[in-house]
């Protein structure tokens, strides 16, 4: 782990402070040395692996040499990490630098302590913690990163739609007209001689995206669209890409194609009917929602003279050369203070949580209960007792993400869910080995360095182990309100 340095040798050394003691790295091993940089952390780690970070567009994990060396946990103002390069950048957090040697270690005391500092074996220290998983990690990322992966069964009959709130209504669009739903950005620019409909335009990703105003755009109450919740939802409007603000996401639903009913002819009388294309009947017919149709959201003519000339045309949804595979959408939630995602091919749906659920007797305490979605018996498991996150947040907030798992939903309770986001390839970052764990439950990493964020993508095959996933399965078929075979 730690030695003392055998006879003087001229080299470089870096000299660090840990609980008190000092201790050394040949100034070969050292890359840099940083202050600490906001970390996200990783679930099911080992518990020296404070979180990751982004260091110039790389995923680098930080670990905590103090952990490391089964020391107490302790940060000041002079704390940093040492970065140091083993195939792969690694930082590891230090009390504070204590001096920069050009000659050996361990022939004489320290000058501010009566012990020498002791030249650090990190190899040795690293795998105490992670040496057992390692290449079994590497292994399993390899084979992740390499094979296609599964999306969610859905039937030929059955419609996706992403709900939003406009006015306190409800509404939603077919998911396969969404490119993807964000937050408001700030800083977007008027648009002179333009009606309330046009709120503006923002730049992202190098283009121009014009923002609408559902409100106006639908003729309800209009009002700011300045609240935390409201999000824009990027729709695909022909070749191009238009912002619709609404009031916050909601839900992403699949539904079979019969429970979307056509809109009552009399009710098709141009304005805001015009553009509702179905409504879908939930909780019994008590909520109705109403399906837009980006086809007719701007086909008055006024309008469509407003909006076109700030709209762009998106290269890569108009070249018959373009790549679907290009960029992955995923749904992005909260757990605690760290941003997670899925794949959104592997999301069945999003859903509020139920008033009441049917608790399982001797079920093991990550089990909530169970929901009935449908007719199907949903176990609803709190992800939060699963990655040892402390609840927060807003209980109304809270959503369940069914996914299909071996052919077996289950419902996973996050704080909330934020966005659908379009992420590209080039900001997709393996998981670094340190960080992989026992399982490869975080899949990926999004690094979106423009924003400061880095979403864990996780694995919906590595949500739940195989004893987990046998119980769940023991436990849906045996409750009563499972329907019959």
């Amino acid at each position: 782990m730690a030695e003392t340095a055998p006879s003087p040798v001229d080299q470089a050394l870096l000299t660090v402070e840990v609980d008190g003691e000092r201790f050394a790295f040949p100034a070969s091993d050292v890359a840099e040395v940083i202050r600490r940089p906001a970390v996200s952390r990783v679930p099911l780690a080992p518990s020296s692996l404070v979180g990751i970070a982004n260091l110039r567009g790389a995923v680098l994990p930080v670990v905590s040499l103090r952990s490391l060396m089964g020391r107490p946990p302790g940060s000041s103002a002079h704390t940093r990490v040492v970065v140091v390069d083993r195939g792969a950048p690694i930082g590891l957090e230090i009390d504070k630098v204590a001096s920069w040697r050009a000659s050996g270690v361990g022939d004489e005391a320290d000058e501010a302590t009566s012990a020498p500092a002791r030249l650090i074996d990190l190899d040795a220290l690293l795998s105490r913690d992670f040496g057992h998983d390692r290449g079994r990690a590497h292994h399993r990322r390899e084979a992740a990163m390499s094979e296609p992966r599964e999306s969610s069964p859905t039937t030929p009959d059955e419609v996706a739609l992403v709900c939003f709130a406009v006015s306190g209504q409800d509404f939603a669009l077919p998911l396969n007209s969404v490119h993807e739903i964000v937050a408001v950005p700030p800083g977007s620019v008027a648009v002179p001689q333009t009606d309330s409909v046009m709120l503006g335009v923002v730049a992202r990703r190098g283009r121009l995206l014009p923002l609408v105003s559902l409100r106006e755009l639908l003729g309800l109450p209009s009002g700011r669209h300045d609240d935390a919740r409201s999000r824009v939802v990027v729709a695909r409007v022909g070749d191009a890409l238009v912002g619709l603000v609404a009031d916050g996401i909601k839900e992403v639903l699949r539904r079979p194609s019969g429970d979307l009913e056509p809109v009552p002819a009399i009710l098709i009388r141009g304005g805001a009917e015009a553009k509702i294309q179905r409504i879908c009947r939930l909780d019994g017919g008590r909520r109705l929602v109403s399906v837009l149709s980006t086809d007719n959201l701007f086909r008055d003519q006024a309008l469509a003279e407003l909006i076109a000339p700030q709209m762009e045309t998106d290269p890569e949804m108009s070249s018959p050369d373009a790549s679907p595979n290009r960029d992955e959408q995923v749904i992005v939630f909260q757990l605690g203070n760290e941003e997670y995602g899925l794949p959104i091919a592997s999301v069945d749906e999003v859903v509020r949580v139920p008033e009441t659920l049917s608790r399982l007797p001797r079920a093991p305490a990550f089990i909530e209960g169970v929901m009935n979605l449908r007719g199907r018996v949903v176990p609803v498991i709190d992800q939060r007792r699963r990655f040892k996150i402390e609840r927060g947040g807003e209980r109304r907030r809270e959503r369940i993400v069914v996914v299909t798992i071996d052919q077996m939903q289950a419902g996973f309770v996050v704080d909330s869910v934020s966005e659908v986001l379009t992420i590209p390839q080039d900001q997709l970052r393996p998981t670094p080995e340190l960080a992989a764990g026992e399982t490869q439950t975080v899949h990926r990493i999004a690094n979106i360095e423009a924003e400061g964020r880095m979403i864990l993508l996780l694995d919906p095959h590595e949500l739940l182990d195989r004893a987990e996933k046998d119980l769940i399965a023991s436990l849906s078929s045996a409750h009563p309100d499972r329907p019959d075979p």
